[in-house]
């Protein structure tokens, strides 16, 4: 059985992603920061909780020394913010911690043993708000971020063997806490694409930008 990590899985898209991942015989570990509902979250799905901050590098080499290796990531956990990118020194760094530097140790220390069992599906839930051909947008440092997501899964997809597929997508404006509830699309939708991503052959792509499926321009 393959296993799998997914960030931010105890509500909205990362939820969804978890649920999914189960449904296609994943054994999927629900990484949340809070313990509680983390917890909670897991039963729920029937998944296995291991207690995970990804703007903590402390709390991600504990996570990863407790599940040791994974087959899939998913690095879904993300921040919002508000104002403009200039405004806040500590919410700029707050997202960079949580949507680029947290993935990134996530890749790092997963990596090797993908490589090593010729296998891995590395998914980044980013945003088009963090595509150049897109305009760039969203508040505080989210659209920043994003973009430095996206730069990252094209840099280390390049690095990577092609058996280790990365890949990011945008699981478009989904109703959930952080999108907000304006939306009629339900995170289930929003999760499709990156559980196609996690499940992709042996012949799929590597170093892409996808919403629902389709490939966008970086």
């Amino acid at each position: 059985m393959k296993k799998a990590l997914v960030t931010g899985g105890n509500r909205g898209i990362g939820f969804a992603i978890t649920q999914g991942l189960m449904a296609e015989g994943f054994e999927v570990y629900l990484g949340a920061r809070d313990w509680q509902l983390g917890e909670q979250a897991a039963i729920e799905a029937g998944a296995q909780f291991v207690q995970l901050d990804v703007s903590n590098p402390e709390s991600i080499r504990a996570a990863v020394n407790e599940i040791q290796a994974v087959d899939v990531l998913v690095n879904n956990a993300g921040v919002l913010g508000s104002g403009g990118v200039l405004d806040s020194e500590q919410e700029f760094a707050i997202s960079m911690a949580t949507m680029v530097h947290g993935p990134f140790l996530l890749m790092h220390l997963l990596a090797p043993a993908m490589i090593e069992n010729n296998y891995g599906r590395i998914v980044n839930i980013s945003s088009d708000w963090g595509l150049f051909s897109e305009g760039m947008k969203g508040p505080g440092g989210y659209g920043v971020a994003k973009a430095a997501l996206n730069a990252l899964t094209f840099s280390a997809a390049s690095s990577l063997p092609n058996n280790v597929k990365v890949n990011a997508m945008c699981p478009g404006w989904v109703n959930t806490r952080m999108g907000g509830f304006g939306s009629e699309r339900p995170p289930e939708k929003g999760a499709e694409t990156a559980i196609w991503l996690a499940t992709l052959p042996e012949t799929g792509p590597t170093g892409k930008f996808f919403r629902d499926k389709n490939e966008m321009a970086w």
